[in-house]
């Protein structure tokens, strides 16, 4: 029987062997996991725990706040706020930062999440997720500021996801690739189940919201116009279309079998460079495709190396399989010239 290695001995030993995690950063991880954990409790009881529907709010973004985003989101709060591993916390459901409170111990780190991910999704029973990405809280000064979180993705210490679905999956990636571990449910743990992930450099599969093509720069467009077109068409191969609306659900596919993920600047708000949150959603999600060998760009530069100017920046995200993603850019950068 192959020995079972728990999220735990992962993390260890990836701070023993390799370096790669400090104390501080692997118990982060750990809390994170756990929340996790309680957020799936939730997330599986449905309509039986009274979680399903509005919360009859909204959030910073304009958006109605179903009740399981607000759960989730005081879920991450209460179980990190008191470990000492973090300075401060931003989240997509807040519109400022949420700084550690005195009675506990500062840590070194910043946290971000996206505490809900897919959320249109909760009612209809199509899975959802949880994304989060980990800073390392700049040195010098006293105190923490909204300021200390505008770091490009490429800063990020560790960054991951957890898929709600058929089985709850955690996906980590602390630098070193991507690891999946999937939560048994009678043991209360989390497995891991694959190492060393990797996205297949080529892909016949794309995901995209249709619905919106008309809106789409001439680029996506010409993309999608030539997937569509199969055999015939200049790309000589057939494309299967996928589309969940669920960013944790489109990625996690991806990271499975390949494929590429769209999400492009439309003229429906011409004035939003994107729908996504750059520092909720494309920079962990960026940092876990590249690590598995995948690329992710806006359409025309590398998403890691984008200056965040404010906490809720959108952005246009283009990622997976790096051929793909690098065809896409292409498209766009010949359109600009």
């Amino acid at each position: 029987m192959t020995k079972r290695i728990s999220l735990t001995q992962y993390l260890i030993e990836q701070q023993r062997l390799h370096g790669h995690i400090p104390s501080q950063l692997r118990l982060l991880i750990e809390v994170v996991a756990r929340a996790c954990k309680r957020i799936s409790i939730s997330v599986n009881k449905g309509a039986l725990g009274d979680v399903l529907g509005t919360a009859g709010s909204e959030n910073v973004q304009g958006e109605v706040q179903k009740k399981l985003d607000i759960i989730a989101n005081e879920v991450l709060i209460e179980a990190n706020e008191w470990g000492g591993a973090l300075a401060a916390m931003a989240s997509e459901e807040m519109e400022g930062i949420y700084v550690v409170p005195n009675r506990y111990p500062q840590g070194e780190y910043l946290l971000l999440f996206d505490p809900l991910d897919g959320s249109s999704n909760i009612d209809v029973n199509v899975s959802i997720g949880t994304i989060f990405s980990v800073l390392k809280k700049p040195d010098g000064g006293h105190g923490v500021s909204e300021g200390d979180f505008l770091q490009p993705g490429d800063q990020q210490a560790a960054a991951g996801y957890c898929v709600y679905g058929p089985q709850t999956t955690l996906v980590l990636t602390v630098g070193d690739g991507v690891a999946m571990f999937t939560l048994d449910r009678e043991q209360g743990s989390w497995v891991l189940t694959a190492d060393d992930v990797q996205i297949p450099a080529d892909t016949k599969e794309f995901a995209i919201n249709m619905s919106n093509m008309r809106h789409w720069a001439p680029p996506v467009k010409q993309y999608i116009d030539e997937c569509l077109a199969g055999k015939t068409g200049p790309r000589g191969k057939d494309f299967n279309m996928r589309w969940i609306a669920s960013m944790v659900a489109d990625v996690h596919r991806i990271l499975t079998r390949g494929g590429v993920f769209m999400y492009p600047w439309d003229q429906r708000e011409p004035e939003k460079a994107g729908k996504l949150r750059l520092m909720y959603e494309a920079n962990p999600m960026s940092f876990l495709i590249e690590q598995a060998g995948g690329a992710s760009t806006n359409g025309h530069e590398r998403i890691m190396g984008l200056q965040p100017a404010k906490l809720h920046e959108r952005v246009s995200v283009v990622l997976g399989s790096k051929n793909e993603v690098d065809r896409v850019t292409q498209y766009h950068l010949n359109a600009k010239s």
